[in-house]
């Protein structure tokens, strides 16, 4: 059963993250003092229930907090090596938690159990950094406030930081607060409600005095030509970009990307004041944390070429690697983690918008709002002062700290296809939804492309949030309607890895009895359906020059003349041979092109269920029902096939074990001699 004094903490801390202006996402903490009886005594005991490592206080659940014995927490102040050697407090904490289970403490655990308060609230509102982040910060801070806020020069987040926020409460009792320098504030209260009342009271005192007293163009006069392309045009650049965005921005390891052009990007943008601030970087360790110190910026009008603005995003790349290797150098000592990367996390393209890149799309998309932070942190700062972030050497102590480090080292080791995109074609149903199902369990990114939007991102819907896959409208017979679906794929994660040619239908007929209609639809669909795909996806993969992987469902048919599918089987067979032809055109970027030869998939598909097995039932003269015990039967290993089998094999196939594998037809049939591949 919860303690009610933890069940207020999480109420009080969801109420706070659910509102981006308080804190953005899993940044500040919360906690909150009480009793318990301890078990082993029988007394009560005091304890701190705290806001664990990499929580987020929107979904804050009583497993994300960590619980202290107060009394051994405040005891760790006689053991205090000094802030030398504050690091080593952080492995002291665990010798006062209580009980079993909860969160790993955070580096502000200290804050919060030194402070002479119930209740303590540390968050990161854009309007608080803003002041924290202005070069008058204290003057500002005692003009705003009065003496109800205190300012706290900058001091990296740890044990002496809560000494020092302990000793500022204990000094000015009129006082509810502090403002951060460099980093966000901290609220106190003696009850749940007034500490989140001083905490709003403190974010919104400091956003009006912003608006009332600010200058009213922070960023300067807009640039001639940069301004926002008109919407149709900024989104068809922003796709033709994002392959090579992606690509090297994945230079050093593959990365997942998202895609805003949100009005208050475009317009920083559109600024004259864009590329000195944006040289500025980030303040917030929360930002600079996901963002990089700073962000690379295109120097381009909006109306550039295409073809231009790659050239310039290429020299650029270059420029922002070297630069970010001299910062590494210029402040890396002998125990520094090695460097984690050159390449940027944050691209802005005037005119077109921002992408963002991370490990996956939910820390892509993180990095992203966090710099839009950034971007309102900047203007509120430059709208009343001088926008002073921290300096590179802190930046740097905090980027590579040990105590960071040992946090992305504790993190799970990636599945088999994280950093990967895949889209899946016919993928809202049978075969296609198994291997869009197994590639999202293997930590692809998913795109389901089918003809039937609302089927297509109902099926998405069924495996998570649009961080894990969407839904887009796919006519393979179209080749706008391809175009657009690649341009939905790389816009939502950055680009593409892996493609699935899997749409497909098929009308069991005799010769005599099938149409030119007929044969013009099935090679419609699949056999120039997956040239046109293919195509499309081939000038992805090249543009980012991270290889990849092409896989055709084909089908037995492609290598048996089975009777009465004359169309079905000789697109097949095309399909199969454009899975050699592309292995040998392709290798030379890095693509690899496999086909899988499925047979007797009659449970959960598409095309079974349309008419085609029917057919097949009366060709073979048995029940539709028994159609596939009647398919495992005269298979040499007499076991029903099932879309699932299919996905496995497009796993293995894309997966890490079979990297040298390419041209390959892989039969998925339970065993049928007259279809071996000789």
């Amino acid at each position: 059963m919860t303690n009610p004094v933890a069940a207020e903490l999480i109420d009080r801390s969801n109420r706070l993250g659910a509102d981006p202006k308080n804190t953005n996402y899993a940044g500040g903490n919360t906690s909150a003092k009480g009793s318990e009886t301890d078990p082993v005594t029988g007394q009560p005991v005091e304890l701190l229930w705290v806001k664990g490592s990499g929580g987020d206080l929107g979904t804050l659940q009583e497993k994300g907090l960590a619980v202290l014995r107060l009394d051994r927490m405040r005891a760790l102040v006689d053991v205090y090596p000094g802030v030398d050697r504050e690091d080593e407090m952080v492995a002291a904490f665990d010798y006062c938690l209580h009980g079993k289970g909860g969160a790993a403490p955070s580096i502000d655990t200290a804050m919060h159990g030194l402070v002479d308060a119930a209740h303590v609230d540390h968050l990161h509102p854009d309007s608080g950094i803003a002041i924290a982040t202005a070069a008058d910060g204290e003057e500002l801070t005692h003009k705003i406030f009065g003496d109800k806020v205190v300012w706290v020069p900058w001091r990296r987040p740890g044990f002496q930081l809560g000494l020092d926020i302990a000793d500022i409460k204990a000094q000015n009792p009129q006082a509810i607060g502090c403002i951060l320098g460099g980093h966000g504030i901290t609220a106190w209260g003696d009850t749940s409600d007034e500490c989140e009342k001083n905490s709003l009271w403190i974010i919104d005192t400091a956003a009006q005095y912003i608006a009332e007293n600010g200058k009213d163009a922070p960023f300067g006069a807009v640039r001639s030509g940069f301004e926002a392309l008109p919407e149709a045009e900024r989104r068809a650049k922003a796709a033709a970009l994002a392959p090579t965005i992606r690509g090297l921005a994945s230079t050093d390891k593959p990365m997942i990307g998202h895609f805003t052009d949100a009005d208050v990007v475009l317009d920083f943008l559109a600024s004259e004041r864009a590329p000195e601030l944006a040289e500025l970087g980030t303040s917030c360790p929360d930002h600079f944390l996901r963002t990089k110190v700073k962000p690379m910026i295109v120097d381009l009008p909006a109306d550039a070429p295409v073809e231009d603005t790659i050239a310039r995003l290429k020299e650029l790349h270059e420029a922002y690697r070297a630069d970010y290797t001299a910062y590494y150098g210029a402040h890396a000592t002998e125990d520094s983690p090695a460097i984690r990367g050159a390449d940027p996390l944050i691209v802005l393209v005037p005119g077109v918008g921002m992408y963002s890149f991370g490990a996956n799309k939910q820390t892509a998309r993180v990095a992203g709002e966090f710099y839009i932070n950034a971007i309102n942190v900047m203007r509120g700062a430059e709208a009343l002062s001088t926008y002073t972030p921290i300096s590179d050497a802190e930046k740097f102590r905090i980027e590579y700290w040990a105590l960071e480090e040992a946090k992305l080292q504790r993190m799970p080791s990636p599945k088999s296809h994280q950093g990967r995109v895949a889209l899946v074609t016919g993928a809202a149903s049978g075969i296609g939804k198994a291997i869009a199902t197994r590639l999202a369990a293997e930590g692809a990114c998913v795109v389901i492309a089918d003809l039937d939007l609302d089927k297509a991102q109902a099926a998405a819907a069924e495996l998570g949030n649009a961080d894990v896959a969407i839904g887009v409208a796919a006519n393979v017979a179209d080749p706008h309607a391809i175009q657009a679906a690649f341009d939905d794929a790389v816009l939502a994660f950055g680009g593409v890895d892996l493609v699935v040619n899997n749409a497909g239908l098929s009308l069991s007929k005799p010769l005599l009895d099938t149409t030119e209609a007929d044969w013009d639809l099935q090679h419609d669909v699949m056999a120039k359906g997956s040239f046109m795909v293919s195509k499309a996806a081939a000038k992805i993969l090249i543009d980012q020059q991270l290889g990849g992987d092409i896989i055709y469902i084909s089908s037995k048919n492609s290598v048996f003349a089975g009777p009465n599918n004359i169309a079905y089987s000789a697109t097949k067979a095309d399909q199969a041979h454009q899975v050699r032809l592309l292995a040998v055109e392709l290798g030379e970027y890095g693509i690899r092109v496999n086909g899988i030869n499925p047979d007797g998939v009659v449970r959960g598909s598409g095309i079974f269920a349309s008419g085609w097995g029917a057919n097949r039932a009366a060709t073979y003269g048995v029940e539709e029902k028994d159609l596939g015990k009647f398919y495992a039967q005269r298979t040499i290993l007499k076991r029903e096939v099932v879309p699932e089998n299919v996905a496995d094999a497009v796993y293995v196939l894309t997966g890490p074990e079979l990297t040298r594998t390419t041209g390959l037809h892989v039969p998925v049939d339970s065993g049928v001699a007259a279809a071996f591949i000789r």
